[in-house]
């Protein structure tokens, strides 16, 4: 399964992925039926989740609503340490995971706005280096796993800064390689993609951030919170929830 998986996510057009990859892990769910693990996006058990990753990783998807490990943490720190679950947010969802946007389109309704230039997910389509929003128009926004991809990632962080209302908070996440670099590293220079994902961990990276990441979110004029979050759980719940070992949540504020 691993190696099958592995090949799907190397070689199938992101964009494809995100169409169709819940219908056939329908299927595949009937095979991982069990009570040995739990998803708190979806409340879903299985014996284990789904192998996922270029390097599959063991235990990694919940085939019912496509959360991965980090959707997992991200889903419970905000259930349990902000008010996201309030209706009546405005809400900024840059590059949208499948497994979030239906069920945070429920809470907020039209204010939740989802964005990207690709994602045939996404309502409006952007480029996030100058997006189509005015000044302090959202009151939270989530832009995972973007920053590595991105030309000019500290312009693209100011533009979150620029559209969140002052009080406004923003989840900024990124990938960890390790071991982790003292200093993000960037070359524009590097095209080829074998070169790139030695480099940069994936073909279509162009950074590998170090441990300077959130001085990078403040130098956009956040406020950060490192907020490790999964080590205040059980061991328990972290093996309940097959949840990341080493993902800081980083809380970006604007004041």
């Amino acid at each position: 399964m691993k190696k099958i998986i592995s090949f799907v996510v190397r070689h199938i057009p992101r964009k494809y992925l995100q169409l169709f990859s819940h219908i056939a892990l329908k299927v595949v769910a009937v095979f991982y039926r069990g009570n040995q693990v739990a998803c708190p996006v979806c409340d879903s058990q299985f014996s284990k989740f789904v192998p996922y990753g270029r390097v599959a990783r063991a235990n990694a998807l919940c085939p019912n609503c496509l959360a991965l490990e980090r959707h997992r943490l991200m889903w419970l720190y905000l259930q349990r340490k902000t008010n996201f679950f309030q209706p009546g947010q405005e809400v900024l969802h840059i590059a949208p995971e499948l497994c979030f946007i239906k069920r945070f389109e429920k809470i907020h309704r039209d204010q939740y706005i989802t964005a990207d230039l690709e994602s045939p997910l996404a309502k409006v389509k952007m480029d996030i280096h100058e997006m189509p929003f005015e000044d302090n128009r959202f009151d939270v926004a989530f832009c995972n796993h973007v920053m590595e991809h991105v030309a000019d990632d500290i312009q693209s962080m100011k533009e979150i800064y620029r559209v969140l209302k002052p009080g406004g908070w923003a989840i900024i996440q990124i990938p960890i390689f390790h071991p982790v670099p003292e200093v993000t590293f960037e070359d524009d220079t590097v095209t080829d993609p074998k070169e790139r994902e030695k480099l940069f961990g994936q073909d279509d990276h162009v950074r590998l951030y170090g441990k300077d990441y959130p001085d990078r979110l403040r130098q956009a004029g956040f406020t950060v919170v490192e907020d490790d979050f999964v080590s205040t759980l059980s061991t328990e719940e972290q093996v309940k929830y097959a949840l990341p070992k080493d993902e800081m949540i980083h809380l970006c504020k604007k004041i």
